[in-house]
């Protein structure tokens, strides 16, 4: 019997399992649809003895490290910011096709030290079924660590079924877009530096403005790449909108700003490989 045979409650039950015989948990808690179904999951079967532990650095947006907070505040778990800085690794800063298995190393083995202190045998993340095809050399860095472990994906749940429960599950994350560091918007090779992350993250804050759903401002230097959904074409094209990003982006260091016209796709930069 394959995964996708089988039902969604023969899952919930085989996850209620995993985190039941694990006792302790810190549950890896970026405060996306995967972690937050995870660390409910985790509050339910363990009460007080799960923790949603969120690792924070200039890679990640302030947006989403309060949100963090008010997810978790929702679920009920009781919520910790750990700081885990990628840019002190060389590995990271220079930005290969490998820096997602240099930060996942760094960022787990923080919270690893910071589980260890607090008597909690296991690390659990997000990572589910779906996420096993696509280029995710984090995943290495994972499978390498004995205290870490995935429990949706070893319950076989795909990024549908964990759309779909967390909205029976009345979780405000259910069709929460999915979100990345902002360090997945530097082209490889170019070195991630706090500036041009400031860069990104004040880009895309702009650009939102005007764009709904998936915005990304890829950083090529003196270009900004940005990627929306095709449907926010219109609005992205319409010339007094175009003429403020732009200022406003050429403002914060860009020479060149331009829309893809492929519109977003989760790892673009990926296609260069």
């Amino acid at each position: 019997m394959t995964q996708d045979t089988v039902s969604v409650p023969n899952k919930l039950s085989r996850l209620n399992e995993l985190l039941t015989s694990m006792r302790r948990v810190a549950v890896a808690f970026s405060g996306g649809t995967d972690s937050a179904l995870l660390a409910a999951a985790a509050a339910r079967c363990l009460g007080k003895n799960a923790v949603a532990v969120t690792a924070y650095s200039p890679t990640l947006a302030m947006e989403e490290q309060e949100d963090a907070a008010r997810i978790a505040a929702g679920i009920g778990i009781r919520h910790i910011l750990l700081r885990a800085d990628e840019l002190a690794e060389e590995g990271f800063r220079r930005n290969g096709p490998d820096r997602c298995f240099h930060c996942k190393k760094l960022r787990f083995g923080v919270l690893s030290e910071w589980a260890a202190q607090n008597d909690i045998a296991w690390i659990i993340e997000g990572s589910n079924v779906d996420d096993v095809g696509d280029y995710r050399p984090g995943m290495k860095a994972i499978a390498a660590m004995d205290n870490v472990r995935s429990p949706l994906l070893e319950a076989g749940f795909t990024k549908n079924e964990i759309r779909s429960l967390s909205k029976d599950w009345g979780l405000p994350t259910w069709d929460k877009p999915s979100a990345a560091c902002l360090a997945s918007r530097v082209e490889y090779g170019r070195p991630i530096t706090p500036d041009n992350l400031k860069q990104i993250e004040e880009a895309e804050r702009i650009v939102r403005q005007y764009a709904a759903g998936q915005v990304r401002v890829r950083h090529h230097g003196l270009i900004a790449r940005i990627e929306a959904e095709v449907s926010q074409f219109a609005k992205l094209a319409d010339p007094e909108v175009a003429a403020d990003i732009s200022q406003k982006l050429k403002t914060l260091g860009f020479s060149f700003v331009t829309l893809d016209l492929t519109g977003y796709r989760m790892g673009s930069l990926n296609e260069t490989l």
